[in-house]
């Protein structure tokens, strides 16, 4: 196949706007795709056990290692001793056996035994003898008599202070409890105890019998108590985590077994998980792709999206996310550099150059792909901060950049969107766990300073670019091209003053009308101002401009004068290409008259024969071919037709309208604008409420002659 015929078959398929944009979007997401393809990938490496490593190795994920958790838990559970319940009961009962004895002796000491006993000498063994009948404890009888007779011979007062020692002491041991094989140990610490005291030595060793009746087992192995807290012990050993960034093995490090357990758990030796995060990225991409699609599709229909500003989107969606696969080399977790990243740059020229929502859409997209790109090369993370921080800065940039004028506008908003920057970078340090000082805060500010700055530069350094580069119309440029001191305005002024005060009127039609339909009002506007030009190569010869001259085609024929009437779309647009003015404004100025007959000369060429041929009057064309270029066409007709009227009422500008409605419709001048019946009719009420109110009805004030008659 020739290049002529491959050349001509691309652009025949490129007539389909949603062909164009499909194109679009898989640039778009092949773009994404191979800038973030590396920060999902997992390498996988060929490691044996008991090798050097030769690189550092860091974990691609955060993955808990079983293993490791299971073997402290283990550690945790064997290290928790066993738990014992104390019984308060055997205490009670031990201390009150032990107070029972001195209470039976006090109250001997206090009886008279003499009579009681019917002797008249009372030995101290009698008052053992008659304890041990008194007692019930078998064990007590038992005990040997020698700690009773101490007790005996004791005076009050040491035997009150025995029962106050022994008492606190078993309470105390008692306390914290007296297991099984701790009983010699207790007895002895008792005994210590006591010999510290004031007591006689040879009372604190005769009472060891009592301090032994005294000391009983009250602390006992509970299987419920420890099972609990080896419960809490297992559960309070948390996972033992490899995180994502963290270094397995360094470089030259011997792989050992513990090492090579981290590498396979981490998948780095498992080729085949590599393929899940790419999988993953691809369908995040392709859904990216299809919003970018269903955006530009969707507006279709109000708005029409050459291939220069779909290669615009492309060129910058290259550039953006290319700087940021640039700068996330350097980024670290001390220093997060993504903050100097001058993203807003794209959302300010893509509302410049094509429009808001797509710009609103596109903030979007930048702010997901670019949580990707910074997410540290660790599959399965994005990085929040990052992209709200991208987010905002876009939709700020956006936001201020209401109405581009002049280039001002742009440094206006560079100036807003700095503050902002520095506002969203101190929230993120503020909300942040880490402590950071004043250096970190001047540090990362200037990040988001110098980001605004250089997305402001880079705007105002790379909209000529598109704008004569790609011949991108832009309302910016349609605004410097609206302004009076145009040199082909000025021309227009001079040369056919009447002319350029019908343009004004048209234009002043078109964009209402255009406003309305949804259609691009300024770029109507702006385009109806030079839609006429061409009839400054030969002013005279069209009626607005003659001003009480004789008419030059009273003196034409009528095929010499739909010539020159005719030729004036052409002529217009060579002067419009030859002053470089935007391609948009060159069709609507040559498609304003389409392909419409020229009435007048047509007919009065019929009045002298009748052998004439409608196509030798009609306009070269082409057909009006957008919504704009078809308004201002009908437009233009409009308000030549009820101007030429001498004080139009309401009723005849109505009329007039729905005639050069019904004469376009029916010649099939409409045909390729895209407009809708609709449209149409809105048009028609739009215009017929303009016209009204430029040709109302005014006051007749009388002239100077009549008022003096009148006096």
């Amino acid at each position: 196949m020739s290049k002529e015929r491959i050349i001509k078959k691309i652009t025949y398929y490129f007539r389909y706007d949603w062909l164009r944009y499909l194109i679009t979007a898989i640039l778009c997401t092949a773009i994404f795709f191979s800038l973030t393809y590396s920060n999902v990938y997992m390498e996988a490496y060929d490691i044996e056990k008991f090798s050097s490593a030769k690189e550092t190795i860091r974990s691609p994920i955060t993955v808990e290692n079983t293993k490791e958790t299971e073997r402290r838990i283990r550690e945790a559970v064997q290290s928790v001793e066993d738990h014992y319940e104390i019984s308060t009961d055997v205490t009670e009962e031990q201390v009150a056996s032990v107070n029972e004895i001195f209470e039976v002796i006090e109250k001997i000491e206090s009886e008279d035994l003499e009579k009681v006993l019917s002797k008249s000498t009372i030995t101290v063994t009698d008052k053992v003898n008659y304890l041990k009948q008194l007692v019930e404890e078998e064990s007590v009888r038992e005990m040997n008599s020698e700690v009773f007779t101490a007790l005996f011979k004791a005076d009050s007062a040491d035997r009150m202070l025995a029962k106050e020692l022994i008492s606190s002491s078993l309470y105390d041991v008692f306390h914290t409890g007296v297991k099984v094989d701790e009983e010699e140990q207790v007895i002895k610490e008792i005994e210590q105890k006591l010999s510290y005291s004031t007591l006689d030595y040879s009372l604190v060793q005769a009472l060891e019998p009592l301090i032994v009746y005294g000391v009983e087992p009250n602390s006992f192995f509970s299987a419920d108590q420890t099972n609990e807290a080896q419960k809490l012990a297992r559960e309070g050993v948390e996972p033992v985590l490899i995180r994502a960034g963290e270094m397995i093995v360094e470089e030259g490090q011997l792989i050992t077994n513990e090492i090579y357990e981290e590498l396979e758990i981490t998948g780095l030796l498992n080729e085949e998980r590599n393929v899940f995060p790419l999988i993953g990225l691809l369908i995040l991409m392709l859904l990216l792709g299809m919003v970018i699609f269903l955006e530009l599709n969707r507006a279709k229909k109000n708005h029409h999206y050459t291939s220069r500003k779909l290669a615009a989107i492309v060129i910058l969606t290259c550039v953006i996310v290319g700087v940021m696969k640039v700068i996330s080399f350097y980024v670290t977790t001390d220093n997060p550099l993504f903050f100097i990243t001058p993203i807003a740059t794209v959302s300010m020229l893509v509302k410049i150059l094509i429009r808001e929502r797509v710009a609103i859409v596109f903030s979007i997209i930048y702010a997901i792909v670019g949580s990707v790109i910074f997410n540290a090369n660790i599959p399965g993370l994005l990085n929040m901060e990052a992209g709200i921080y991208f987010l905002i800065t876009q939709l700020v940039s956006i936001y201020f950049l209401a109405l581009v004028k002049d280039k001002a506008a742009i440094i206006k908003t560079g100036i807003g969107l700095a503050f902002m920057n520095l506002t969203t970078v101190f929230l993120f340090l503020l909300l942040s766990f880490e402590k950071y000082d004043m250096a970190d805060y001047l540090l990362f500010g200037s990040y988001g300073f110098l980001a605004a700055i250089i997305a402001t530069v880079l705007t105002v350094g790379m909209l000529p670019f598109f704008e004569s580069g790609l011949g991108i119309l832009s309302d910016s440029r349609l605004l410097t091209l609206s302004s009076p001191n145009q040199p082909l305005l000025r021309k227009l002024l001079i040369e056919a003053p009447g002319t350029y005060h019908h343009s004004i009127m048209v234009a002043n039609l078109s964009e209402a009308s255009c406003e309305a339909i949804g259609a691009n009002g300024l770029l109507a506007r702006v385009a109806a101002y030079y839609h006429d030009l061409g009839k400054t190569v030969r002013p005279h010869y069209f009626i607005e401009n003659q001003m009480g001259m004789k008419n030059p085609h009273d003196y034409l024929d009528p095929y010499q004068s739909a010539e020159i009437i005719m030729q004036h779309p052409v002529d217009g647009a060579e002067l419009l290409k030859k002053e470089k003015l935007p391609q948009e404004i060159i069709d609507i100025a040559l498609q304003h008259h389409g392909t419409t007959l020229l009435k007048f000369f047509y007919y009065k060429a019929k009045d002298k024969s009748d052998n004439v041929l409608e196509e030798d009057f009609r306009y070269s064309g082409p057909k009006p071919a957008t919504k704009e270029a078809a308004v201002v066409s009908i437009c233009d007709s409009i308000e030549a037709a009820v101007r030429s009227q001498t004080n139009p009422d309401q009723k005849q500008i109505e009329k007039i309208v729905a005639s050069i409605f019904e004469d376009r419709m029916l010649d099939g001048q409409l045909d390729d604008s895209k407009l809708t019946f609709k449209d149409l009719e809105i048009m028609k009420n739009v215009i017929c409420e303009t016209l009204k109110g430029i040709y109302h009805s005014r006051i007749q004030y009388p002239n100077e002659e009549k008022m003096k008659e009148a006096k």
